[in-house]
């Protein structure tokens, strides 16, 4: 396939670290009221979890994943990272997610508008730094929010708005985005730089903004801290071509890996930020009915011999009813 032919609609998934994965659960499943869509390991440290939260089937958009690493000592927010991942909320959910925020014991800001929404931020139990955004009626329209959580659906979370990039430099990583990933400059306020997946397709997570942090001191990985940033293509003949796009430019991207639930690719921006391309398929629903998400471990078929094994290393964790 020409990699002309090929499409980038948005973000796939956001991957972080926390040290504590009972509080991670405890806290996006509670406090946030996303859903646990898949309990499984990293499939590069089975000793591990990987924690999955997305909409109701864990649609691309819409996810965030952490490993859980036991302990893990809190990383420094800086470039070059993510150095904020938001999500999207109807535009007249701000006060209600400040007042459920702060009966949580969360302390959230109201940040202004940005771009012509407005803006809330806090933080998780690690220290990531999150925000919701009030996104506008014709963006919140294709948003299919979890409605068993403890929130109403008119004020559900649908789904991850955008990320932000932290830079010392930005002109480089502006250019892979738009004459390499097909995204389209939407416009600059102050230091931040927006751009925005070029497509008509209106799922959540089209927008990656990029600020410009010079002076701001080097961040380091570690709990709170985002590890990769990761981009939706429809199948494997796209993400195949995307490969072959991207290998001149970037020698080392990593040859396709099979992540069970989508396939990956892997390289790093110019600034250093790590990036994937995940695809679409087989979703989460590839090994459990959309019922049955998240109730228990999955292991990838590979690892299925080590279950005993991998249960007795993982920590005892209580799931959300």
């Amino acid at each position: 396939m020409d990699a002309t032919e090929c499409t980038l609609p948005g973000l796939h998934h956001v991957t972080a670290i926390t040290a504590d994965a009972q509080k991670n659960i405890n806290f996006y499943c509670d406090v946030l009221a996303l859903r646990l869509v898949k309990l499984t390991v990293n499939f590069d440290d089975p000793a591990s979890y990987h924690l999955y939260y997305g909409d109701e089937s864990g649609r691309p958009g819409t996810v965030l994943t952490f490993f859980a690493w036991p302990g893990a000592a809190r990383g420094r927010i800086g470039p070059p990272q993510v150095s904020a991942t938001a999500f999207s909320v109807p535009p007249d959910a701000m006060d209600y997610w400040a007042q459920r925020l702060a009966a949580q014991g969360v302390e959230s800001q109201l940040q202004g508008n940005r771009f012509g929404e407005p803006v809330l931020g806090f933080l998780d139990p690690d220290g990531m730094q999150l925000e919701l955004i009030g996104t506008n009626a014709s963006a919140n329209s294709a948003v299919r929010p979890w409605l068993a959580g403890s929130v109403p659906k008119s004020m559900a979370i649908g789904g991850i708005h955008s990320v932000t990039l932290s830079e010392r430099k930005t002109d480089a990583t502006s250019a892979l985005l738009t004459d390499v990933m097909k995204y389209q400059s939407a416009g600059s306020e102050d230091n931040r730089l927006r751009y925005q997946a070029g497509t008509h397709d209106h799922g959540p997570g089209t927008i990656v903004d990029i600020v410009h942090t010079p002076d701001i001191r080097h961040g380091t990985l570690g709990a709170g801290v985002v590890h990769h940033v990761a981009f939706r293509t429809p199948d494997d003949a796209q993400q195949a071509a995307w490969r072959d796009k991207i290998a001149p430019y970037f020698p080392h991207v990593s040859p396709v890996m099979d992540r069970c639930y989508f396939h990956s690719i892997y390289y790093r921006e110019p600034g250093g930020v790590l990036f994937e391309i995940a695809t679409e398929h087989p979703g989460f629903t590839a090994d459990q009915a959309v019922a049955e998400l998240g109730k228990k471990l999955m292991l990838p078929p590979w690892l299925e011999k080590q279950r005993k094994e991998i249960e007795r290393l993982v920590p005892p964790i209580k799931l959300p009813q």
